[in-house]
């Protein structure tokens, strides 16, 4: 089955470092694809944050 995990945060090293600890899980062949994106919103009172997305897309065992 094609299962999709998401990780979202304002900082990106977390994203990374949560997404890097999710793949030490899986094996390689398991890895469909993995994206990123990131993007940076301003808000009315003209403060800036950051958002990024990385997205794994992989096969489970079962």
């Amino acid at each position: 089955m094609i299962q999709v995990k998401e990780f979202v945060d304002t900082d990106n090293s977390y994203a990374e470092h949560k997404a890097n600890q999710f793949l030490a899980g899986l094996k390689e062949e398991q890895v469909v694809n993995i994206c990123y994106g990131s993007v940076v919103k301003s808000t009315p009172s003209r403060t800036e944050s950051q958002r990024s997305t990385i997205l794994i897309v992989y096969r489970t065992n079962g």
